[in-house]
């Protein structure tokens, strides 16, 4: 079994910056994929950030220029650094580690940016 604990969500205004944080621990396969997902209000949840053992990374169009993901494979975390925030960028945010097949999620955390 593998547990994600979130931490680092919080209000922010407009051209902010907040950096999210996830560790992973348990039962956890070598080559994984690290991702964070959101979902706002009313609508699907939708990945923003993946990142994969070797170091690929993938963003939505919506972040891309001002969200960066990274992980440390040795402690099994991976952050997201989110700047030039936007009200759009308001939502639950939650980490997920996808590996042999299974997916699992942290328990949320939320991020609101006021205009």
């Amino acid at each position: 079994q593998v547990q994600l604990v979130e931490s680092g969500g919080g209000l922010v205004q407009a051209g902010g910056s907040l950096r999210l944080s996830c560790a992973a621990s348990g039962s956890i396969f070598s080559l994984n994929t690290m991702a964070w997902y959101r979902q706002a209000p009313g609508k699907q949840r939708e990945a923003v950030a993946r990142m994969f053992t070797g170091g690929d990374t993938v963003y939505a169009d919506s972040v891309k220029g001002r969200f960066t993901i990274s992980r440390d494979n040795a402690k099994n975390t991976v952050t997201l650094q989110m700047n030039i925030l936007k009200p759009e960028d308001t939502a639950v945010y939650y980490c997920n580690l996808a590996a042999l097949g299974k997916s699992y999620w942290g328990q949320g955390t939320q991020v609101t940016v006021s205009s």
